[in-house]
């Protein structure tokens, strides 16, 4: 009596559709990273075709708590910090086990999502939340393939239809920063913003600019500039500010850490903070308490950011719908010592 490898023979069905070698096909099964993605998606293809379920798919999963992903770049950071705190203060309420990947914005674009998304469902993760990338179709794919839901939290770009998104209100943020400073009497006011492809920095830089128009105020191109998040281009940008011929007596900075580049180049000149320029940044960091002076920023709540997105995977991961695919929450300007009325106002 001959004994038929049900096994091999799906293994050799698999192989002859997708052109590859059974070999191959079994590190796919099996998650394994040593495979190129083009090929994975192919052998993956011709699994869906044969209805196929691997061992990971078939398994009665244990019981005990709902095991997501979680993908951050630079866990050390303020930003990073209060996003990841209010997901693990959740996790905890909801026993729920979340797994931090610590992987910067260039990383995360060249993984091999493919796999990532396999080693995934093979060991019973739920879900993935992605904080503060870009995400496009073809990142998100592999994991609606394999029906894990994806949140992403403050995302840099329009996520794609369907995708869950949970964020701030850039816009009005950026327009009570700039009511603010008029508010107080200054008309030059300039934007130190972001990359100019971030949806987080154009949405800010609109908000500016609505808060202009309101007040019949023209924007000035020369008060407008773009670069990188951070202390660095801050300091840059304040110095080709500051050289203007006609500076600004205030700035308004697209982020908090943006802002303190501002500080430490009016310190390097001598410029008093706020009675020769006014400062706000947004993001409303535990550091914003710790500068001199204390900076005026518009608070975003990072911490109920963190909850509401593992709450909203959770959601999809049990099958039960949300009621939008973005949720957006409120900012709110926090005046603090780092603004002022102009020293010269009505007299420039």
């Amino acid at each position: 009596m001959t004994t038929v490898n049900t096994k091999k023979l799906v293994l050799a069905r698999v192989a002859e559709l997708a052109g590859v070698s059974a070999p191959t096909v079994s590190k796919v099964i099996n998650g394994r990273y040593s495979v190129a993605a083009e090929t994975r998606a192919r052998v993956q293809a011709a699994l869906d075709h044969l209805g196929y379920e691997s061992p990971s798919q078939r398994r009665i999963q244990p019981q005990g708590p709902t095991m997501v992903d979680l993908v951050i770049d630079g866990t050390n950071s303020q930003y990073a910090l209060e996003i990841l705190t209010g997901i693990l203060d959740y996790s905890a309420e909801v026993e729920c086990e979340v797994t931090v990947r610590n992987m910067t914005e260039a990383r995360l674009q060249r993984a091999d999502h493919d796999a990532l998304a396999e080693r995934m469902r093979a060991s019973a993760r739920k879900g993935l939340i992605l904080a503060a990338t870009v995400v496009t179709p073809q990142l998100i794919e592999p994991y609606r393939r394999r029906n894990l839901p994806v949140v992403v939290i403050d995302p840099r770009n329009v996520p794609p239809s369907g995708c869950v998104a949970v964020g701030a209100s850039n816009w009005a943020g950026g327009k009570s920063a700039t009511a603010h400073l008029l508010d107080l009497g200054h008309e030059r006011i300039a934007f130190i913003g972001g990359p100019e492809d971030v949806e987080q920095s154009i949405a800010r830089l609109h908000g500016y600019l609505a808060a202009l128009r309101s007040r019949g105020i023209s924007a000035r191109n020369e008060y407008i500039l773009a670069g990188e998040f951070g202390r660095v281009f801050g300091a840059e940008g304040a110095r080709r500010l500051l050289d203007l011929p006609e500076p600004p007596t205030a700035i308004f900075a697209v982020c908090d850490f943006t802002a303190l580049g501002v500080l430490e180049e009016c310190r390097r000149r001598g410029l008093s903070v706020p009675d020769e320029l006014s400062v706000v940044g947004f993001d409303g960091l535990a550091l914003v308490e710790q500068t001199i002076p204390r900076l005026t920023s518009v608070s975003q709540p990072l911490k109920e950011m963190g909850r509401a997105a593992l709450r909203s995977l959770l959601h999809l991961a049990h099958g039960q719908p949300l009621d939008s695919d973005y949720v957006e929450f409120a900012t709110e300007l926090v005046v603090r010592g780092s603004t002022a009325a102009p020293l010269n106002n009505h007299l420039d």
